[in-house]
């Protein structure tokens, strides 16, 4: 391993990290393992590139130094950002898996127990089949979630680096709040939101900020697409700000008109799910207590909304296409899993089909601290409320503009006409 100090955290956190990693490989009997997954290759190395669509492994033998299997081009990855010593490349034209099959053997691990992401999203069935027929030599174990057992919990340094995250975020959506605005396209909202997270130094997220407005609303996971906001309506939006791929999320309610008896109870239901569950959450709460609290919550009003998925999840490292993680540990019904310090999550009590054809959401993304839990975010989470788009307004603005306007202009000949009965001795001859 190379030490060196212009990673995005201290080396000494990617010691502890392949340390622990290998501490997990004992405990199951596995000489070496082979990490494919791109959200667990940045964590172990700081390793990221866009094309993480062509095969890309860590190799971490029990013993001994790592190495990396990549495309040629995605190895000045590996130097420029790494501290991964051992590199062996494979050109466009030659085969991957062959490439990691032949440094296997290389490196002493033929005829050894050999673990492999199974689960992988980048580690396709016909690469695994030929992993497995190329082989033959040694045993190969589904190690699916041994890296993530350390990705659960974050610390203090991803804690820091998630306080960036959170200013992008936070940026990008007091950018869509002033863009969001009668007669605006929801291109243009998203475009001011991007701008914000960018120009308060986010980068590039896993997903794209969420706008939709009006009826658009009930689709879910749908963004923008050109759609003209109108008075009166809401608009939904989701922004995932993102720092060194590590991120942060909320949901906020943009509200072009007044607040309805409706629009103020389903404000209060989500904050009241929100609050009620910062106060409760700290370790030794269950997964399944977090949301059923959140749950019970939403699930009892009289505007006909509801809680249609999971109440939150795990975020944090993500690449496309989502920036959750979800799959690690999600707020769910049933499930057990003990709360712990560091853990991060993404708490999403929005609300579904309100009225019938309405989403509104607020949400946070909070950590889990000794004795409790803390948010990323201070911004305020009440409904933006814009009540110059109110319809009474509007209509109101609209026969004041109908009266005061000029009348039609007449023509040449009519004006002329009136002018003479007006002044008959002017234009007549006087005589």
């Amino acid at each position: 391993m190379i030490e060196r100090d212009d990673m995005t955290f201290p080396f000494a956190e990617y010691k502890r990290r392949i340390d622990g990693l290998r501490e997990r490989m004992a405990k199951r009997l596995l000489d070496a393992v082979v990490i494919t997954d791109p959200e667990n290759l940045m964590y172990l190395t700081d390793y990221q590139t866009t094309g993480y669509s062509f095969f890309q492994a860590l190799v971490v033998p029990l013993e001994g130094e790592p190495f990396m299997i990549t495309r040629k081009l995605e190895e000045s990855n590996v130097h420029a950002r790494t501290w991964v010593e051992l590199t062996r490349p494979y050109p466009d034209t030659g085969d991957a898996i062959q490439m990691l099959v032949q440094s296997l053997r290389e490196f002493g691990l033929n005829g050894k127990h050999v673990g492999y992401e199974r689960n992988s999203y980048f580690f396709p069935a016909y690469h695994q089949d030929a992993i497995h027929t190329t082989f033959t030599d040694g045993r190969l174990l589904d190690c699916f979630g041994i890296v993530e057992q350390g990705r659960i919990t974050k610390s203090a340094v991803e804690i820091d680096i998630m306080h960036k995250a959170a200013r992008a975020t936070e940026a990008g959506m007091k950018a869509g709040f002033d863009a969001t605005v009668a007669g605006a396209t929801e291109n243009e909202i998203g475009a001011a939101i991007s701008s914000g997270m960018f120009r308060a130094g986010g980068e590039p997220p896993a997903v794209m900020p969420y706008v939709v407005s009006g009826p658009r609303t009930m689709i879910g996971h749908a963004t923008w697409e050109g759609r003209t906001v109108q008075p009166g309506e809401h608009v939904f939006l989701e922004v995932g700000g993102c720092y060194r791929r590590y991120h942060t999320a909320m949901m906020r309610t943009v509200v072009l008109g007044d607040m309805t008896d409706t629009f103020y109870k389903a404000q209060e239901k989500m904050k009241m799910a929100l609050n009620q569950l910062k106060a409760i959450m700290r370790p030794g709460l269950t997964v399944s207590d977090a949301d059923n609290l959140v749950r019970a919550i939403i699930t009892e009003n009289d505007i006909g909304g509801s809680l249609i998925t999971r109440s939150g999840y795990s975020i944090g490292i993500a690449f496309p296409p989502s920036w959750d993680e979800g799959y690690i540990i999600s707020l769910k019904q049933g499930d057990s899993t003990v709360l712990e310090e560091g853990m991060t999550f993404h708490i999403i009590p929005w609300m579904w089909g309100v009225e019938g054809n309405k989403t509104m959401g607020i949400s946070d993304t909070l950590y889990v601290t000794a004795n409790g839990c803390k948010s990323f975010f201070t911004l305020d989470e009440d409904f933006v409320i814009k009540p110059e788009y109110s319809a009474k307004r509007v209509a109101k603005a609209e026969k004041s503009a109908a009266t005061d306007a000029p009348s039609t202009p007449a023509s040449p000949a009519t004006a002329e006409k009136a002018d003479l009965k007006a002044v008959p001795n002017a234009k007549r001859g006087g005589k």
